[in-house]
């Protein structure tokens, strides 16, 4: 392949993958004598396809030894907020729904995924926040919801 078709799969292929999310910050929860802390952590991602939108999760990370290299299974105990922090350009083609976000929660099988579903009837865009174990369901749960509306838009006068 030509660099330039290199690029263009990569173009590709990354505008299907779930959002990559920045780290906020994180509060320690519990204090472990040996390795580190339990902690709740916010990270940030923007929607990979509707731009304009903005979501923040907290998920609860496991300390102690395992939890420092990454061995231990963190708890499924997460929360989820979406709003529009710019206009919103909904793609000419929008899913019904769609992983945008997914995160590792274990060594194996388990994970917290985000999933973007279109309520065309009330012009919304509904964020599911799940947690997954391939082997056996967990019902975890959130919901964040997003009304399409126009950006910087006034109420009219005397109102």
């Amino acid at each position: 392949m030509k660099p330039s078709a290199w690029g263009t799969l990569a173009l590709l292929l990354s505008a299907s993958l779930p959002a990559a999310a920045v780290e906020v910050g994180c509060v320690t929860t519990a204090w472990k004598l040996i390795g580190a802390n339990h902690r709740v952590c916010v990270e940030a991602f923007a929607d990979p396809k509707v731009p304009g939108v903005t979501c923040h999760v907290s998920q609860a990370r496991t300390g102690g030894v395992k939890g420092s290299f990454g061995l231990a299974q963190d708890p499924s105990q997460f929360s989820l907020a979406c709003r529009q922090t710019g206009p919103i350009t909904l793609p000419a083609k929008l899913p019904k729904d769609e992983v945008v976000f997914s995160e590792g929660t274990s060594l194996l099988f388990k994970e917290t995924r985000i999933v973007r579903m279109w309520d065309e009837a009330n012009r919304t865009l509904v964020y599911l926040a799940i947690s997954r174990r391939i082997i056996e369901g967990a019902p975890a749960n959130a919901i964040s919801t997003v009304p399409v509306m126009p950006w910087g838009a006034r109420p009219a006068a005397g109102s």
